[in-house]
């Protein structure tokens, strides 16, 4: 089971997963949380680190006085288990459910709505 991010430890992944490379320098992180308005003192991203580190989704090697980064996790790894984790919390488990909430509630546009009609055929051609 894969534990679920406080909002800044997600903050950080979407980070790391964003970057091109392998892995993720800690002053990258740094510039890139001031650069998302969001900056963060040393320690305190010192600290969500080590938690991600603790939670399975990074490794962290010292080169010198630098330190990399690697996620252990994707992005859609973490997606797939949060959306398993939502359907179960609220739905008990039924896509249809979800999907029934965000129709009635006009939460779809019709660019969404015909997108996912269309993935529905794509995935009942398949079967």
């Amino acid at each position: 089971m894969i534990q679920q991010l406080s909002d800044s430890e997600l903050e950080i992944m979407k980070i790391i997963w964003a970057n091109p490379q392998e892995i993720t320098l800690f002053s990258c992180i740094m510039d890139s949380l001031a650069a998302r308005g969001r900056p963060c003192q040393k320690n305190t991203l010192i600290v969500l680190l080590s938690r991600l580190m603790n939670k399975g989704f990074l490794s962290a090697r010292k080169i010198g006085r630098r330190n990399e980064y690697t996620p252990l996790i994707s992005e859609a790894e973490y997606q797939t288990a949060q959306t398993r984790h939502f359907l179960n919390k609220f739905y008990e488990g039924s896509a249809k459910g979800l999907v029934s909430n965000l129709i009635s509630a006009d939460l779809l546009t019709d660019e969404e709505y015909e997108e996912l009609k269309s993935l529905l055929e794509k995935g009942k051609k398949q079967l």
